[in-house]
């Protein structure tokens, strides 16, 4: 197979799996179809090496995954997240229910190395899965490897319909507030205007670069600036905290003291070439999941999600009535660790959609809960499920 029909077969393959998700409105997640697609290829005509013939492995995707860690970090700002931090701690106790049932029930069950392997990924993250996949393939363990990869690809599916349903039900209660109780309604106005302003950093140091300057390449060059700081700062304490956590750590100061612009890979229009490096690496590792193996990881892999959510769903809720927040809301911003951005936004805009009778509505059901949303996906999925991943490589 030649270099461009190889990554036309890789793209097209993602592409077909945006078109279904878009088409069911994301109950159905594009990473379910690409990996179903993949994985059947490689049962019957695709080559085991698909990825690897347009360039697509490594090292372009370790490459990718310490820009793409520092871009994650520039969609943080401190101001928000410390105004926001209920809902660090709702998503927070989320994961921590997750693992004590998961490593204690789900342990008994299917076993320490699958449990160690699966948990991470669980929390939604593309790179925790890649983390815990190469650390088990390094270990000998290849069927643990195949069981982070498609634990990663299968978990939003279980977090989607959940999601919406909870949503749902938040955005009634809402609603009902905004349509018959005056006084609740001003606090929670109150409280928004107050999150809106901790958008805004009292860290910038470095004057805003002219927009004229602001290209392609000077983008992408402050980036990758940041990236090598990171690793350079991991090498230093010898790798005691991982660099891929560094670069989240890096990006947030880069943004905040205003080195780096908020969203660069955005700006910069590189953000879809470098997840598609990065998800081909992920789905090459599909190549070596044979019907058997499959078989073999089929019952681990349900019951460590069934697990796993309701530790989520049980913990969450009741830290999230004890800091005031609703059951539903509270089990949302838990959920949004099997599957973090963008999804967590499309899920918030379509609930509000679906109960809005005005463009006034929508925006109020909007602003009350897309903040909570995001920020509870940046902390699960971007922070926890790396941190997450680092912690039980060393364990597998």
């Amino acid at each position: 197979m030649s270099v461009i029909v190889a990554f036309v077969v890789v793209a097209g393959i993602m592409a077909i799996g945006d078109i279904v998700s878009a088409k069911t409105k994301a109950f159905i997640p594009s990473v379910f179809v690409a990996a179903v697609l993949f994985l059947a290829g490689f049962w019957t005509f695709l080559p085991q090496n698909l990825i690897d013939i347009p360039g697509l492995g490594m090292p372009l995707a370790l490459m990718s995954m310490y820009l793409l860690l520092v871009h994650m970090g520039t969609l943080m700002s401190v101001r928000e997240l410390v105004a926001q931090w209920k809902t660090i701690v709702i998503a927070l106790s989320g994961i921590a229910g997750m693992c004590v049932l998961l490593l204690t029930i789900g342990r008994l069950l299917v076993g320490r190395e699958a449990i160690i392997a699966a948990t991470p990924p669980l929390t939604g993250g593309i790179i925790a899965a890649i983390m815990m996949s190469d650390a088990a393939t390094a270990k000998g363990l290849t069927s643990m490897a195949v069981l982070a990869i498609v634990m990663y690809v299968m978990q939003g599916f279980a977090g989607y319909p959940l999601t919406a349903l909870a949503l749902k039900k938040e955005g009634t209660r809402l609603l009902d507030i905004y349509r018959n109780d005056k006084e609740e309604l001003a606090k929670l106005n109150s409280q928004q205007v107050s999150e809106a302003e901790a958008g805004r950093s009292r860290f910038q140091i470095f004057p805003q670069m002219p927009e004229k300057y602001l290209t392609v390449f000077v983008i992408i060059t402050k980036l990758a600036l940041v990236a090598w700081a990171s690793v350079a700062f991991a090498g230093l304490i010898n790798n005691a905290i991982s660099p891929f956590v560094i670069c989240l750590l890096f990006g947030v100061i880069a943004a905040e003291t205003g080195f780096l612009e908020r969203k660069p890979l955005v700006r910069s229009g590189s953000f879809g070439w470098l997840m598609l490096s990065l998800m081909a690496y992920i789905f090459a590792q599909l190549a070596k999941a044979t019907p058997e193996m499959l078989k073999e990881i089929a019952g681990p892999l349900v019951i460590i999600i069934v697990i796993g959510v309701a530790g989520m769903a049980v913990v969450s809720t009741i830290v999230g009535r004890l800091l005031g927040y609703s059951k539903a809301m509270a089990f949302a911003l838990s959920l949004t660790a099997l599957y973090g951005f963008p999804p967590n936004y499309i899920l918030t805009e379509e609930a509000a959609n679906a109960l809005a009778e005005s463009p006034e509505e929508k925006e109020f059901l909007m602003n009350q809960m897309l903040p909570k949303m995001l920020v509870g996906g940046f902390t699960t999925v971007t922070v926890v499920s790396v941190i997450l991943a680092g912690f039980f490589a060393e364990m597998l």
